[in-house]
Formats: C-alpha cells, sequence, structure tokens
C-alpha cells in the first residue's frame, strides 16, 4: 500500500485508543461537502509514504501509541488493505478502519480475519437519498448489507452521520436511525464549513448549530437509545 498522509498522534480518531492516522487516496463516492477533495481526487501534490516506510515509522512509535486509524478516501478500495492490517497486528497494535460501507465484502473479510479492532462506518443519507447525496450510483442495499455485517459482529463500530444544512433534514436523520434499527452507537456529527470542498459551492452552507444537533439527538433517542451521541469535530 501507499499512504497519502500521516497524522503521527491522534486522541480523537480510533475511541478509548491513543494511535497514529494515515490517509488513503481514491473514494467510490463524490460527496459534495467532502472536506478531504485531494484525497478523493488523489492529488498529486500529496505525500506518497510507501507501506514499508510507514511499518517503520510504527516501530519507532512502540510505547507512545496503542493502535492506527485508516482513513481515507476510502481505504477498502486498496486491495493491500488486508495484509497491511495483518502486519500491524502482528506488531501488537490495535487497527480501527473507517469507511463508507459501499464494500460489504472487504468488510466481511475484516471482520471474518480479525484484521481491525473497531470500524467506523459513515451512513450519509436515508436510502431513498444515497444517491443524491453522495452524487454516485450506489445502492442502499449495499450499504444495509455493510450495516447488517457490523450488527451482527462482535467487533467495536460506530455508524455516523455528518448532518450537512439543506441536505439532511432533521426527518432524514430520524429516516436513517429507524434503518439503522437501534444501532450500539450512532455518532451525530456537524458539518463545519472547511478551507476546502469537493464542490467549491459548499464551503458557503453555516455550520449545524450544536443546539441542533443536541435536539436532534433527543428526537431520535427513542429510536437508538443510550447509543446515540453528538460528537463536535468531524473526523
Amino acid at each position: 500500500m501507499y499512504f497519502r498522509g500521516l497524522q503521527k498522534l491522534s486522541l480523537i480518531d480510533f475511541p478509548g485508543t491513543v494511535c497514529a492516522t494515515v490517509f488513503v487516496a481514491g473514494c467510490n463516492l463524490r460527496c459534495p461537502y467532502c472536506h478531504n477533495p485531494d484525497l478523493v481526487l488523489g492529488s498529486p501534490d500529496l505525500p506518497c509514504i510507501p507501506e514499508e516506510e510507514l511499518l517503520r515509522f510504527l516501530e519507532t512509535r512502540r510505547g507512545f501509541i496503542d493502535g492506527i486509524c485508516v482513513s481515507g478516501g476510502e481505504p477498502t478500495l486498496d486491495p493491500g488493505l488486508p495484509g497491511f492490517l495483518a502486519r500491524v497486528k502482528t506488531m501488537g497494535l490495535r487497527a480501527k478502519v473507517d469507511t463508507n460501507g459501499t464494500r460489504p465484502h472487504v468488510l466481511a473479510h475484516l471482520l471474518g480475519g480479525g484484521l481491525v479492532d473497531y470500524i467506523a462506518m459513515d451512513v450519509k443519507a436515508p436510502p431513498e437519498k444515497y444517491e443524491t447525496v453522495t452524487r454516485s450510483r450506489v445502492h442502499p442495499h449495499t450499504i444495509g448489507e455493510s450495516v447488517r455485517l457490523l450488527q451482527h459482529s462482535a467487533v467495536g463500530h460506530e455508524f455516523r452521520t455528518t448532518v450537512v444544512p439543506g441536505l439532511l433534514s432533521a426527518k432524514d436523520v430520524e429516516a436513517i436511525a429507524r434503518w439503522l434499527k437501534f444501532p450500539r452507537r450512532y455518532v451525530l456529527q456537524p458539518y463545519r464549513p472547511p478551507g476546502k470542498t469537493l464542490d467549491a459551492s459548499w464551503k458557503k452552507p453555516l455550520p449545524c448549530p450544536h443546539d441542533d444537533l443536541e435536539r436532534l439527538a433527543r428526537r431520535i433517542a427513542h429510536l437508538v437509545g443510550h447509543g446515540v451521541e453528538v460528537r463536535h469535530h468531524t473526523p
């Protein structure tokens, strides 16, 4: 594998774990508000870190970090991901993967092979709005298959939705919660206009106010129970 970014220390990307975070380029979705357009499009301006170099770095961090978070882009697009995670696990590190859930067969392999300790899956929209929100051809059945895989797994996981004003309504988020059917952990994240977005016009919407997210969490609590959480940063 080749990695296109490295955050040497993170206290927020992997719940309960001090980790390094690495980024893989390429994504099969085109969410207009995405704050990582260079990663999505594989910009040549990004660094390029070979797998062996990254593993040597991780060796030097033994005792300082407990795990690694692989983010993107969409990590499950890279065929080298399972092999890389296997090497990480032999180092005694915990592994987390961030995913959009569009490749359930890869998730099944990671879960079944004991290659991950935590999965964070973004749920972009309710089923009927998925293609509109992601601007991509993606069948909601595929997303639903990934949801079921995680819910029937003993591996730690969370589902998370970035609440983008003007794109997702309160009713949409409620529909997502119903679709997930009592997830163990469902995280609402605020949209915060970044310096770059995949679609430049999406730098303009205002951020989702804190109070609105809290009200939304209370609104869906009966569908999620104690599993709902408001996170005030967006990984």
